[in-house]
């Protein structure tokens, strides 16, 4: 089943980008979801992570559903619901650890702690009838661009990266550790620039002051760049759902179609892996918000 699993997630984006396409920004491009895009919640209204975000958006882009809500067979049953029949559930996984005590050769014991996977079912509400009628509830509709901006202007500065504006390249330097974006002026629309930014600043992460992140990258272009830049992605898409930004390929995306097939064909976790780094990114700049602002922004 894990190896199963594995397989499943990383055939299905390797499919997307073998076809030109983001399996991360379809949600926004595929024109059957109504109101604002969110991240995937559970029947208690929290938001999926990681890996999970990917596989539930494209399981509501394949099926067309509406609805940002999941939930167990088991769940559904016990909020008085039941799931239509004929309705086929959609593969979420969870991941932890168990700790096991092994007697070493000289009689002490040592506590080791293997990781292990499982997926499991769940459905959407689009496919459970007789729900209480807040699951009904259409999203809300998208907020205008002017409050949008405001939010997300006040996100990233909350982050305290030094953000420098000129030239006409986004990049993160790490060796002056400061994030350099063109002007905003110089973007095609509000959101292409915070969706750039929410890349850079996913990058800005990275730093060993921050979450010392290092995939051994040697050259530009080589499979640790492109590991960074997944992440990169990943991080921003996630960061969109959060502040209800629309994010947007960014123009060299196709350049880095290719390195991202090489690196997913050659390791079926990579893309397990690149969320995972991603949500701690994300989670990371979030944490910011409550050191800056004394309170949390709601993820």
């Amino acid at each position: 089943m894990k190896q199963d699993i594995y397989q499943k997630v990383t055939d299905t984006i390797i499919a997307d980008l073998e076809k030109g396409q983001l399996s991360w920004l379809k949600p926004w491009s595929s024109g059957n979801m109504e109101g604002r895009i969110v991240k995937p919640l559970r029947h208690n209204g929290m938001p999926y992570n990681g890996i999970n975000v990917l596989m539930l958006w494209a399981a509501s882009v394949e099926a067309g559903y509406i609805s940002p809500h999941w939930m167990t067979f088991k769940q559904a049953k016990e909020l008085g619901a039941n799931v239509r029949k004929g309705e086929r559930g959609s593969l979420v996984v969870y991941a932890n650890s168990i700790t096991k005590t092994e007697e070493q050769d000289d009689g002490t014991e040592e506590e080791r702690k293997i990781p292990f996977m499982k997926g499991y079912s769940v459905f959407n509400v689009d496919q459970i009838e007789g729900l209480p009628e807040q699951f009904y509830a259409k999203p809300e509709p998208v907020i205008d661009g002017v409050e949008r901006i405001d939010h997300a202007d006040a996100f990233f500065a909350a982050t305290g990266a030094d953000l420098r504006h000129g030239g006409n390249r986004a990049f993160y330097s790490g060796g002056s550790d400061h994030v350099q974006m063109p002007a905003f002026e110089s973007f095609r629309s509000p959101e292409a620039y915070y969706a750039t930014l929410a890349h850079e600043l996913t990058h800005w992460t990275k730093h060993k002051t921050r979450l010392d992140r290092e995939f051994g990258r040697k050259k530009w272009g080589d499979e640790g760049y492109a590991k960074e830049e997944l992440v990169a992605e990943l991080g921003a898409a996630f960061l969109c759902a959060d502040l209800a930004l629309t994010p947007e390929a960014g123009e060299d995306h196709a350049a880095y179609i290719q390195s991202w097939l090489k690196v997913l064909k050659n390791d079926k976790r990579a893309i397990f892996s690149a969320a995972a780094h991603a949500q701690r990114a994300a989670d990371f700049l979030h944490g910011l918000q409550a050191v800056e602002e004394g309170e949390g922004v709601a993820a």
